[in-house]
């Protein structure tokens, strides 16, 4: 299959919307990162995004509209979730609700919830609205790598996979969107993003849980009630350690864990904040933002993570942050790029 791409307009726009009709796969643009849609009704459509990715069956999907009228027969909708979608939608804030019978078991894994969002990005609004569909999309990459945040990152995985990729530029946000429970009790959050826990409770006047997998990997025994709560996700070739701890042993230990990597032989870097690029301009130090500015880290992340694919890296240390606010997306999304394996410096 010969994969094109081509800038968003109004004639690549009525061609993906006509391929999404047709029951093919079309990657579009989002504020968060970029989408691999089909249409959510078609089992046969949704299927073939499993089939595209790779990806695990028991992972459910995102279902994406343009207009709240969208979710009439579709979902149940509870007054609670008014205020939010008032506040947040368009917007990365993908809700849980109750889904209805028309959503096939193959978008929701099974389970009797279905997550929705409406994004705000105008290529994806114009795709969902040109077509007239709810569209199922997951981020448009290969399972387990870091979710793209160019088109050119979507064309490295999906190339003779997908018919047609948008290109609409640069995601803003750059991790996927925040996911909100609202069908167990307590709101909770089962995947972490640009809406954080503080924003929630403002609007609900409640309090908003977190769910124990964000920092952990899910236990057997648990089900994935979101995409992206796997062992691990977003994960470059490269492995992955984060070194946790105050700066003043973190940057000494990581001067001493780049020096044994590279006298085995493996190519080695640090990913640190921009405050310590000096200090660790030894180590081959790739700059992730500033501490101070975890939506700057947020941003930068995928793109980086995906850059040391390309530089053939093979042994990574992470730097970490605070795991609040916008932070607690950054921390949940290397989590499971490092498959969670830590180090604490002392």
């Amino acid at each position: 299959m010969e994969t094109k791409l081509l800038k968003a307009d109004d004639q690549s726009l009525r061609l993906a919307a006509d391929l999404l009709k047709a029951g093919q796969l079309v990657a579009f643009p989002t504020e968060t990162v970029y989408g691999l849609g089909a249409d959510a009704l078609n089992r046969d459509a949704v299927l073939s995004i499993f089939q595209a990715k790779g990806r695990p069956a028991d992972n459910p999907l995102i279902v994406h509209i343009h207009d709240r009228s969208q979710l009439i027969g579709l979902c149940i909708v509870p007054d609670q979730a008014v205020p939010l979608m008032d506040a947040f939608w368009p917007g990365p804030l993908t809700i849980l609700f109750e889904k209805l019978p028309v959503v096939p078991d193959e978008v929701t894994a099974g389970l009797p919830t279905v997550a929705v969002r409406m994004p705000s990005h105008p290529v994806a609004s114009a795709l969902l609205r040109v077509s007239g569909l709810p569209v199922a999309a997951p981020s448009a990459n290969s399972s387990g790598r870091p979710s793209p945040t160019l088109a050119a990152h979507v064309m490295e995985d999906m190339s003779g996979r997908i018919p047609l990729i948008l290109d609409g530029g640069s995601c803003d946000v750059g991790v996927e969107s925040t996911v909100l429970d609202l069908c167990h009790g307590t709101p909770t959050i089962l995947r972490p993003g640009g809406i954080t826990k503080e924003m929630l409770e403002s609007v609900l006047h409640t309090g908003v849980a977190l769910a124990g997998s964000i920092l952990r990997p899910l236990r057997p025994d648990e089900k994935a009630l979101s995409p992206g709560m796997r062992y691990k996700h977003y994960a470059p070739r490269a492995v992955i350690t984060l070194v946790e701890g105050d700066s003043s042993a973190v940057l000494p230990l990581m001067h001493t864990l780049y020096a044994d990597e590279i006298a085995q032989g493996k190519k080695a870097c640090v990913l640190c904040f921009s405050e310590h690029m000096e200090a660790l301009k030894d180590c081959s130090p790739h700059d992730i933002g500033s501490e101070s500015h975890p939506e700057e880290v947020a941003h930068r992340l995928f793109r980086m993570l995906r850059s040391l694919d390309d530089e053939g890296m093979e042994s990574v240390f992470s730097e970490v942050i605070p795991p609040e606010g916008v932070g607690l997306a950054v921390m949940n999304r290397l989590g499971r790029a490092a498959a969670f394996r830590t180090i604490k410096a002392e």
